[in-house]
């Protein structure tokens, strides 16, 4: 079983039917209880850094998705569900993420000279990082997949860069560590690769 976190914030819906597709039993949970029963978690979120923090403290999923990670357990993060796995965002200064992950998230306006339009929203291509990543098992370098963001990550740590992407500057557009993964696209709107990339998750948690 997938546990799917529901803070309120994210296209909760589709992620669920995107792995009902390829014959997961996938559950939308408000209970932070639920991940730790479950054999994988799936953080998405589409929305403002601080509003979505806001409702994992109120809702108590803070502590439990830090421990649930901690125990190993297989996590994928989706778009949002990325950024809060660091320590801040410039969209919400003042706010600290889950600082599971060192580093901060910023805005691609923040750059300097940045003329493209903001949020990136479409298809773009991956440039896979991490040899034999078992996210990316059998995905081509190059793939497209699907964003709509403002801000993406710089991790302190280089080594959990698994995939970056050009949008007038080069961005992390996914990370890996261990038990841990998150991409900033959305997989589930991201045709055949986006569901392999699922399929993938979904061997992770089985292995």
């Amino acid at each position: 079983m997938i546990a799917i976190v529901d803070y309120g914030m994210g296209n909760l819906r589709s992620v669920q039917k995107a792995l009902e597709y390829l014959g997961a039993e996938a559950v939308i949970t408000a209970s932070p209880e639920t991940l730790f029963s479950a054999e994988g978690v799936i953080l998405p979120g589409v929305g403002a850094f601080g509003a979505a923090m806001q409702r994992l403290n109120e809702g108590g999923f803070t502590h439990a998705l830090r421990q649930v990670i901690e125990q190993g357990k297989p996590f994928l993060g989706i778009c949002l569900g990325l950024q809060l796995l660091f320590e801040s965002s410039e969209e919400s200064p003042g706010v600290r993420g889950l600082g599971i992950l060192l580093g901060r998230v910023v805005s691609f306006q923040s750059q300097p000279n940045f003329a493209l339009p903001v949020p990136q929203i479409g298809w773009n291509a991956l440039h896979l990082r991490q040899a034999d990543n078992p996210l990316f098992r059998e995905v081509a370098e190059g793939s497209y997949v699907y964003f709509v963001h403002s801000y993406y990550a710089e991790p302190a740590e280089p080594t959990i860069v698994s995939a970056t992407t050009q949008y007038g500057v080069e961005f992390v557009s996914a990370v890996s560590r261990g038990n841990l993964h998150a991409v900033q696209f959305h997989p589930e709107k991201s045709s055949q690769v986006g569901l392999k990339i699922l399929s993938n998750f979904l061997a992770i948690v089985r292995s």
